[in-house]
């Protein structure tokens, strides 16, 4: 039995080490952290704006193919009778002269001819060819594939874009449904204690040292704090509904409320004092690409001058009557050259246009990085604003809980009026309130500096 325990520990501390040099246990995601990387997935409008990303890199695909040849299968018939006619005199022009041939060789070797006409329009006519054009110069081809690419890049920040503001809303709808959770705490909390005057009015009444009155009032006390209790509970559906449609989730279901609060304001409490550590905005890469397509606009419309040259080639069979033989197939084979000479000046006001196009673009791209910069320093502001609320709440907090307990006391022992505790209790409610509230403003109030700085990091 020694030897069998030995072996077990020796087995034990072997898998140990194992674990501890091959292994390292992740830590448990936070739930607000598994909501938002179920909303990436679910969130209805960040699905449009993916749609919107893949018709880009289809648009894309089809610029790419049009440098490949084309090929194309083509077919026309067509029949007429009558209209304008060419004669040929051929009897006129040689019956004579077949004739006296005939008399000199003493044959019939020389027929006599008619005159014939040609019409111009074919009878019973086809022609069916297979058509492949290939391009060989065209500018605008390459321009238009580089301006495709661009434009799959500035789909991609308007992708991401969204998502970070996906991420604040996600966050601020979770902090108010936690809110409203610990509201409806504090409204059951303050109901126990008034339901728990009544009962000590009812025993100094009964004793004969109590008032009907303070009865009234103890049941009026009761139905006020029972109205606020339905009034929150019904604010804590809604912001349960509110989150769910922000996951596209069955409005049902329940919101996991495992939340480390006190962890995430204590790391939110190195952001108050800290400086922006701002990212770098989708909205500022997204302008910075408005104005590398405007350049390629100004560029393609600068390129009017180049000729355009493109090949082609038909192999097909034309005849009348359907008849198909070596005679009526065919190959044609050919160059079209291509190049402006005079359009009213239409080019150089194009070429004017997308200039100032492009000058608006690097103008508004300095309007927004000054509206960023200002947002940043005001969400930075609203932030430590809403922590130095918050730490003053605490202080409340804790003067109304001494407060309501010396209250509390001294109506037990007759030296203070009901009424005064009716008082302390409802400073007591009040101050928990707030310092619910202030605490998930603090909350708040970081996910918007979040959003604002670009801080989160969207690809972990």
């Amino acid at each position: 039995m020694r030897t069998v325990l030995i072996l077990c520990m020796i087995f034990s501390l072997g898998l140990v080490s194992g674990r501890s040099q091959g292994q390292t246990v992740s830590p448990e995601k936070s739930p607000i952290d598994s909501y938002v990387e179920e909303a990436f997935v679910s969130n209805l409008v960040l699905q449009q704006k993916n749609v919107s990303l893949d018709k880009a890199l289809l648009a894309l695909q089809t610029a790419r193919s049009l440098f490949l040849p084309s090929v194309a299968f083509q077919m026309n018939y067509q029949t007429a009778d009558g209209g304008r006619q060419i004669p040929l005199p051929l009897g006129d022009l040689l019956n004579g002269t077949y004739a006296t041939l005939n008399q000199l060789t003493g044959t019939q070797a020389f027929p006599q001819l008619e005159n014939q006409s040609i019409t111009f329009l074919p009878k019973n006519f086809y022609d069916a060819k297979v058509r492949t054009t290939v391009p060989v110069i065209n500018a605008d081809l390459i321009y238009n594939k580089k301006i495709s690419e661009q434009q799959i890049v500035l789909h991609e920040y308007e992708v991401e874009t969204y998502k970070r503001e996906l991420v604040k809303n996600v966050k601020s709808a979770y902090y108010t449904y936690l809110n409203a959770l610990n509201a409806i705490g504090i409204y059951q909390s303050s109901l126990g204690l008034a339901q728990e005057g009544k009962r000590v009015n009812e025993k100094l009444l009964e004793s004969g040292k109590g008032l009907p009155a303070y009865i009234l009032r103890a049941n009026s006390e009761i139905a006020s704090v029972q109205a606020q209790l339905t009034q929150a509970k019904q604010q804590a559906e809604n912001a349960r509904l509110y989150f769910n449609s922000l996951l596209n989730r069955n409005a049902d279901l329940a919101v996991d409320t495992a939340f480390d609060t006190d962890a995430e304001l204590a790391r939110v409490s190195v952001q108050v004092n800290g400086a922006i550590a701002a990212g770098e905005r989708e909205e500022l890469k997204s302008l910075r690409q408005v104005i590398g397509l405007n350049e390629t606009v100004v560029k393609m419309n600068q390129s009017f001058w180049i000729p355009k040259l493109s090949g082609f080639l038909d192999l097909g069979t034309q005849a009348e009557n359907w008849k198909y033989n070596k005679e009526s197939r065919y190959y044609l084979a050919g160059l079209q050259f291509d190049i402006p000479v005079f359009a009213g000046n239409n080019n150089r006001r194009k070429i004017s246009q997308s200039r100032l196009d492009l000058k608006n673009a690097q103008l508004n791209l300095e309007q927004v990085k000054q509206q960023l910069s200002l947002s940043s320093s005001v969400a930075l502001n609203n932030l430590r604003s809403a922590w130095e609320t918050y730490r003053s709440s605490t202080v409340q907090l804790d003067a109304a809980e001494s407060y309501q307990r010396l209250i509390e006391r001294g109506f037990r022992a007759g030296s203070n009026t009901y009424i005064e505790t009716v008082d302390a209790r409802n400073q007591l409610t009040a101050a928990r309130m707030a310092l619910t509230i202030n605490k998930y403003n603090v909350l708040t109030a970081a996910a918007a500096l979040e959003r604002e700085t670009a801080s989160f990091n969207l690809n972990k």
